[in-house]
């Protein structure tokens, strides 16, 4: 039986949480936690340490299954569990920071809450955020992902959950993950094409943001719609 690496006990992350709390762990210690084991080679807070070697915190956010299986001493288990974290961890950060019930009075409002939800995504996601009378925000659907396109929306997904939540008006919203905001030609058409079917129905396009990592476009905000 393969013999796994320990720490000394007053040096396992476990115990120091125990003793001094969760915020005073450093990255490594945290991660040691989930990894929860080492190897015959190395200690859990050792393997974690690699880990952050190979990759930076940053670069978790999106990591997949197939890359955290070809880290030596990362096996399906583990990488399992570190996935599982990572998207709860995603989950817990939209509960706490809901962009529901807030008033849409300025477009800076939605970049600083989708800015911290997309800015490590590598595709585009495609929203759609549904206001009440006064401009409430009543809530939040994520409709696409990939390269939006004006063949690809479809505006019978988009007004029917107007309906369902009493929605008068929408802001559309997707991401440009190279964060160049320009607006396209594609990005144009699809938004005159809702402008004009929510006209019909009675439900306003109010705005297109589109949101990179560190900026954002408003058509409102530049006339365009």
């Amino acid at each position: 039986m393969t013999k796994i690496k320990e720490l000394p006990l007053n040096d396992r992350p476990i115990e120091r949480l125990i003793n001094i709390g969760a915020s005073a762990l450093s990255n490594d210690e945290l991660l040691a936690i989930i990894l929860k084991t080492g190897t015959k080679e190395l200690s859990s807070k050792e393997l974690a340490l690699e880990l952050l070697k190979q990759k930076k915190l940053s670069e978790l956010v999106n990591i997949t299954y197939e890359e955290l299986i070809k880290i030596k001493g990362i096996g399906p288990k583990k990488a399992s569990v570190l996935l599982a974290c990572i998207e709860f961890s995603k989950r817990l950060n939209k509960i706490y920071d809901n962009i529901r019930g807030i008033k849409m009075n300025h477009p800076s409002i939605i970049y600083n809450y989708y800015k911290n939800i997309l800015k490590h995504e590598k595709r585009e996601h495609f929203y759609a955020i549904y206001l009440d009378n006064s401009g409430i925000i009543i809530k939040d659907k994520l409709l696409f992902l990939g390269t939006i396109n004006y063949s690809m929306v479809s505006p019978r997904e988009i007004f029917k959950e107007a309906y369902l939540c009493d929605s008068t008006s929408i802001v559309l919203l997707h991401n440009h993950p190279s964060n160049n905001v320009l607006p396209s030609s594609n990005d144009y058409m699809t938004t005159k094409h809702l402008k004009e079917i929510g006209d019909i129905l009675g439900i306003k396009i109010v705005d297109h943001i589109i949101i990179g990592k560190t900026k954002y476009y408003s058509l409102k905000e530049n006339d365009e719609l």
